[in-house]
């Protein structure tokens, strides 16, 4: 049984999973969703195979699984692992990732680690995407832990505490992976950092004498995520040219739904995860006694270095590094034919966004943008390979 002080946030157990089945599978809400994401579905039959199923983890290989290959093969030119079979299949782990997709960073993790053989990891997903109560139910059963966001500070202390509590429940208890982006929210320019606000949570849990003796008891292991065309980077791009014209622009619930469905079923060309070794052994060296701060900065520095080493660069990285330096210096990575198709690509996405009209100083300003975002992760793999 789960502790009661982490009950509102862990997933279901097994013996809640067939009742809130039967409630979920009531709900228009998800319904709807269903037939959004699969248009030809008989719903009646589909919801009748989840009824059959009665645990998180068959609920996993029986219905989101194939689901997962369905979206791969629809969506992606391939989904590779790279890595993923010299994982020890008796060690939890706390996997960290860069953060490029709402709902598929861990959905295809997972996928990678079925198909290594692996045990599939809990997902940590933020309180702001639980937008109606049916997704917290399906997300409750597929694995997930909820994180609570924008809180006061008091209650915020007191969220970070039960969260990183939480984690380390699932690695030296239930013996059980889980998953945590490095940052709250995605990196619009592609420029992944870890927050080092999320180390600090990590920290809160355990019994060690030092944040790093914390740390190391989680066994985080770095893993990089390389899309070769991000689906969402027009919306990212729009974003940034909302914010120019009015610094004060946020974003809606809506434009979250928005990037959720783009990010689900829009092209995504080859995508590739790249897990690297659990990081213990790269800190065993930090000293924690003089200064907390500077530790936790040089954890979140060794997280950084790992993920951007294990970049996949694909023609457009090159292509887009070049543009934004001014530079021929990756020539020899692309061809012609790998320009037309990147610039082809870049000028259909910019024809999707819905801000109005749209000035020509404005369209460079998106082009730009979006040239960074397919530059950055090339410009920290190489920085991370000097280091």
């Amino acid at each position: 049984m789960i502790p009661q002080e982490y009950r509102d946030i862990a997933p279901y157990e097994d013996h809640e999973f067939e009742d809130k089945m039967r409630e979920l599978v009531k709900e228009p809400g998800f319904e709807h969703a269903v037939r959004y994401v699969m248009p030809d579905v008989d719903y009646p039959e589909f919801s009748g195979e989840l009824l059959k199923v009665t645990t998180k983890h068959d609920f996993q290989r029986s219905i989101m699984v194939p689901f997962l290959e369905m979206l791969v093969m629809k969506t992606t030119a391939g989904l590779t692992g790279i890595g993923f079979d010299k994982l020890d299949v008796d060690t939890p782990r706390t996997y960290i990732t860069n953060h490029r997709d709402i709902v598929l960073d861990a959905s295809f993790l997972n996928l990678c680690l079925v198909r290594a053989h692996k045990h599939t990891c809990e997902i940590a997903l933020g309180n702001n995407l639980l937008i109606y109560s049916w997704i917290e139910d399906l997300v409750k059963l597929n694995k997930s832990f909820i994180v609570k966001r924008n809180l006061r500070l008091t209650k915020a202390l007191e969220a970070a505490k039960q969260l990183s509590g939480y984690m380390h429940y699932c690695i030296d208890t239930k013996h059980e992976s889980t998953w945590i982006a490095q940052r709250e929210g995605r990196a619009k320019d592609s420029n992944d950092l870890t927050q080092e606000s999320l180390i600090k949570m990590l920290t809160l849990g355990g019994t060690g004498e030092t944040p790093v003796d914390n740390i190391r008891s989680l066994n985080i292991t770095p893993v990089s995520i390389s899309y070769e065309y991000d689906p969402c980077d027009y919306l990212k791009a729009s974003e940034y040219l909302n914010k120019r014209r009015d610094p004060d622009f946020h974003k809606s619930e809506r434009d979250d739904l928005k990037s959720m469905e783009t990010g689900i079923l829009g092209y995504k060309g080859r995508v590739v995860f790249t897990v690297a070794e659990c990081i213990n052994d790269s800190i065993a060296a930090i000293d924690c006694n003089s200064d907390r701060q500077e530790c936790i900065h040089r954890v979140a520095g060794v997280i950084d270095n790992m993920i951007h080493r294990g970049y996949y660069m694909f023609p457009c990285n090159y292509i887009a590094h070049d543009r934004v330096e001014g530079t021929a210096t990756f020539a020899d990575r692309y061809n012609d034919e790998d320009v037309r198709k990147f610039d082809a690509y870049v000028n259909r996405q910019l024809d999707k966004v819905e801000v109005g009209d749209v000035t020509a100083e404005e369209r460079e300003f998106m082009k730009d943008m979006i040239h960074r975002m397919y530059a950055n992760p090339l410009r920290n793999k190489l920085i991370a390979e000097k280091a």
